[in-house]
């Protein structure tokens, strides 16, 4: 006890004679009040009482997200309804378009989609409650205090903790089971509940150029941007529109931009995922997929307008990216690998142009006038 500086605070004897029971403690005036007396149920073991001296902080999220248990899609659906797409886009640029579309979404969405402060921790029902568990779970509790009252059996209060953690372990493992069989449709609560069993930490200490270890947040995230800016080759650049491919007939003549069909874009919509994340931009996928009909019209003008010019929106160039650690050393910012969460509007963009591109690629194969560079 002495050499790690402890202090036992128990002075009596807390079973018969003989004394069982420690308390310890590094820092003076931290523990006080101990009082040794009185016992629980039909145990031979005295309670130790003590109180603790320390200001405690009641950690708060302040994270929101969107409450969409509780959103009016009607409401939703009828304020985007009633913009005048084809009159506020007209003549409208990529970026100025996008601005005006995003403004109008997020104006709606604050009308009918409520917010809610993220629950994380205490005060959030495991995945696996139901309603019969906790309330046979509040049952045993009460048995529980009956019994330290003596007025129940020890007996009666055992069955009931065999009872309750044999159905809490059939639930719980029934969860995993239906996690397992839904994984490809809903990968998101999956891994979600895989997470919620790791000890999670912040990024670990890292060495900056000069070798010095980096601890504070702004720190290190200054050294995982320097690192992954480092990986991508700044000078390669690419043509615009349909020059990507190198579609050329003998004259030397590009062919047209396509016309992105309103249907593409629906269809696209109605297959979102809406268990994803939403990036920087602020627009759900939820959002996206219930206002599919709505949607498509704006969606298809700023889509056909970037591809004709080539400008692509802000917010489509924009990633939060996390740092996700591989193996080696951690303080090794090259041990690190960046996951990117993108704008949904924006990858919809990508997989029309892929699409595109690989129609027209195997068009212009098949075509013996005209030359594929690659």
């Amino acid at each position: 006890m002495e050499d790690n500086f402890l202090t036992q605070m128990v002075g009596e004897p807390t079973r018969g004679g003989a004394l069982l029971d420690l308390l310890f403690t590094n820092k003076e005036g931290l523990v006080g009040d101990v009082e040794v007396g009185g016992r629980l149920g039909l145990s031979d073991h005295e309670m130790v009482k003590f109180s603790i001296h320390s200001e405690v902080r009641k950690g708060v999220n302040k994270t929101s997200i969107l409450d969409f248990r509780c959103a009016d899609f009607s409401l939703f659906r009828t304020l985007v309804g009633r913009v005048p797409w084809a009159v506020v886009l007209r003549d409208k640029g990529a970026q100025e378009g996008w601005t005006l579309f995003k403004r109008e979404i997020l104006k709606a969405q604050e009308q009918a989609v409520p917010m809610r402060r993220k629950i994380k921790g205490r005060g959030k029902w495991p995945a696996w409650m139901n309603k019969e568990l906790l309330m046979g779970l509040k049952e045993k509790r009460k048995v529980y205090h009956l019994w330290k009252r003596g007025q129940a059996t020890q007996e009666e209060y055992r069955d009931r903790v065999r009872s309750y953690r044999e159905k809490i372990r059939k639930a719980k493992a029934q969860l995993e089971l239906n996690l397992a069989i839904n994984i490809r449709d809903n990968k998101k609560s999956f891994y979600k509940y895989i997470n919620k069993k790791r000890v999670t930490e912040n990024v670990h200490p890292l060495l900056d150029a000069g070798g010095n270890l980096a601890t504070k947040d702004e720190e290190k995230a200054e050294i995982l941007n320097a690192f992954f800016a480092s990986v991508f080759n700044s000078q390669t650049s690419y043509p615009q529109g349909v020059q990507l491919l190198g579609l050329e007939d003998k004259n030397g003549e590009q062919d047209n931009p396509p016309v992105i069909q309103e249907e593409v874009v629906n269809d696209l919509l109605m297959h979102l995922d809406t268990h994803k994340s939403m990036g920087p931009d602020g627009i759900h996928p939820k959002v996206l997929r219930e206002l599919a009909g709505e949607l498509t019209k704006p969606l298809s003008i700023i889509y056909q307008q970037s591809w004709s010019t080539g400008e692509v929106s802000d917010d489509w160039r924009v990633a939060n990216v996390t740092p996700i650690y591989k193996k080696g050393r951690k303080e090794d910012p090259g041990n690190y690998r960046p996951v990117s969460l993108t704008s949904v509007p924006g990858k919809i963009m990508e997989r029309i142009i892929l699409s595109e591109l690989s129609r027209a690629l195997y068009q212009a194969e098949q075509h013996p006038d005209v030359q594929v560079c690659r």
